[in-house]
């Protein structure tokens, strides 16, 4: 059952500063982007909140580029955006294909990074890229401006530091010189959520993140300690598996999963080698 939009107001910010304030003064706003999610929530009847913020006009936030060898990933750049920019060609090639299997077209033309980020989900399927990336997550409120650390972000299911009156502006990635590799085992080739989703990149110490596996995406540190200090690919494997903790649902088992996710990291060392 959908809930009436009599039921909730709606407020637009035209600056940054101009939405800050609004989040200061006006508790439990809800900020929107793309709305892919939100709307979702809203058409099952359920209430992800009664007042919104709209930041749709606040354009500053949708570019992409390089700033002290960083590449700057505005927070509202959608995900269509990301496959069209060279920025993101060139040096993260596998937020690319990431973006490409991020439901539909209609989903990549409104959705945001900015949203994946917020909304949390551990099958989200942007955020182990910036995990095996080391991104930061640019933070802004009434106070300042700070960077947390991409894997100091979350806190718990679909839970972050990030505070009522902050938004997130950008993520921060710093060059990524080692070879990337992601992958997503889903339901159908396209448009459905995660099972297992998987990003690397084969650094002296590999980079190895998981979604899907846990209540947050997750890196592997002992995995990555294995196979970086030249153990053999079984024992980072057998490690993989105490390291991670899914859980069974409608979509897949615990058992499948850790399958799924020790069969992903395989590959990606076969195909990086």
């Amino acid at each position: 059952m959908r809930t009436s939009s009599r039921d909730f107001t709606l407020r637009r910010a035209r600056t940054l500063d101009g939405a800050l304030a609004i989040l200061r003064d006006e508790p439990d706003t809800v900020p929107l982007a793309g709305c892919t999610d939100v709307f979702v929530a809203l058409q099952f009847g359920q209430r992800p909140g009664s007042r919104y913020l709209d930041l749709t006009p606040l354009k500053s936030l949708r570019r992409i580029t390089e700033r002290d060898g960083n590449l700057v990933i505005g927070a509202l750049a959608t995900y269509t955006d990301l496959q069209r920019s060279r920025l993101v060609r060139s040096r993260l090639p596998m937020l690319v294909e990431a973006s490409r299997l991020v439901g539909g077209i209609q989903i990549q033309n409104r959705g945001t990074v900015g949203g994946n980020l917020a909304n949390g989900s551990p099958a989200g399927d942007t955020l182990p890229v910036f995990a095996a990336a080391e991104a930061q997550v640019v933070l802004h409120g009434t106070q300042g401006e700070r960077r947390v650390p991409f894997t100091s972000f979350y806190t718990g299911y679909r839970t972050s530091v990030r505070r009522p009156d902050e938004l997130i502006t950008a993520v921060e990635v710093p060059a990524v010189d080692s070879r990337q590799w992601f992958r997503k085992v889903g339901m159908r080739a396209a448009q459905a959520i995660s099972k297992v989703v998987f990003a690397g990149v084969r650094a002296g110490t590999p980079r190895l993140a998981l979604g899907s596996v846990g209540p947050t995406v997750v890196r592997l540190p002992q995995t990555e300690r294995v196979l970086g200090s030249g153990g053999s690919l079984e024992a980072a494997l057998a490690e993989l598996k105490r390291e991670i903790s899914p859980i069974d649902d409608l979509r897949s088992t615990a058992d499948y999963r850790r399958e799924v996710a020790a069969n992903l990291v395989r590959e990606f060392w076969a195909r990086t080698a």
